[in-house]
């Protein structure tokens, strides 16, 4: 009976000390935001006399202005259209590379396997003058076109790595069904893989949104024409010289961080069960 009560009062105590733990993880990740947040609605002088406290007076033009005056809308549909392709080129590329490798056991496939996720160690930008080059000689320069072979090819990686993983754990019997019954393996695959897929695909969509969303570095390099520019390029437009309209700046990106906040509450659940389901347990 004492061992018992001691057992629980370890395990009581290590709940409480990772409830602590995660409490303040959550603070420091949600204080920033917060502070773009209300500092979005001051003007310029306010932020700086009171940078973390709540405005005196609530401005919503800085709002206004950046919806109406400038090219947000252009920039923001851009950036969308760049996404949305990139990751449907990454989860369809990466749920038929996964599925193959799955399903293929010998040395050539497991040298494949590390060979895509070798692409995780390696940073793509140390390639940055070889990828203009080749940008340049497919006559992409200053399209919005031209960053989305680069995404797909940085989010291949994680996306054969997480879909590997789970596929892996799905019944092989589930295929021999299919196969017996006269499918095809593109018929198997997207009739019964490719249904069983959706928490690993949330999963590697999120992974893949956040990187793709808030880069910079590339769109930097290829673009110049303010028609093709994605959203973090168009904010560099309200940084000036010699001062920087922060309140419109933070209001951009406060803007810009709807979708992916969004969209990581809308498939939480999904990206939870991905990441348990298939990426831990390969």
């Amino acid at each position: 009976m004492f061992f018992q009560k001691k057992t629980s009062l370890k395990k009581q105590n290590r709940n409480y000390s990772a409830h602590i733990t995660l409490a303040v993880w959550s603070l420091i990740v949600l204080f920033p935001l917060w502070v773009m947040l209300i500092n979005s609605f001051k003007d310029r002088l306010s932020i700086y006399q009171n940078p973390f406290g709540l405005p005196e007076k609530w401005n919503f033009m800085n709002y206004a202005a950046v919806l109406t005056d400038g090219d947000f809308l252009v920039y923001f549909r851009n950036s969308l259209f760049v996404v949305i392709l990139s990751l449907a080129m990454v989860l369809i590329t990466g749920s038929l590379a996964a599925y193959a490798l799955a399903n293929w056991r010998g040395k050539i496939s497991l040298g494949l396997y590390f060979f895509f996720i070798a692409g995780m160690m390696l940073p793509i930008k140390i390639a940055s003058i070889r990828i203009l080059e080749l940008i340049r000689a497919l006559g992409l320069i200053n399209t919005i076109w031209s960053v989305i072979p680069v995404y797909t090819a940085m989010g291949i990686p994680i996306a054969v790595f997480i879909l590997t993983a789970f596929i892996r754990q799905i019944p092989y019997e589930l295929t021999e069904a299919g196969i017996i019954d006269g499918a095809s393996r593109f018929v198997v695959f997207t009739r019964i893989i490719a249904p069983l897929l959706r928490p690993a695909l949330a999963t590697t969509a999120i992974y893949n949104l956040v990187p793709f969303w808030n880069d910079l570095w590339f769109p930097l390099i290829f673009i110049t024409d303010d028609r093709a520019k994605t959203l973090l390029l168009g904010v560099t437009r309200l940084f000036g010289q010699y001062q920087t309209d922060w309140s419109k700046v933070l209001a951009v990106l406060t803007l810009s961080a709807i979708p992916v906040i969004s969209l990581y509450l809308v498939m939480s659940k999904q990206f939870i069960k991905g990441l348990t389901a298939g990426a831990v347990k390969g």
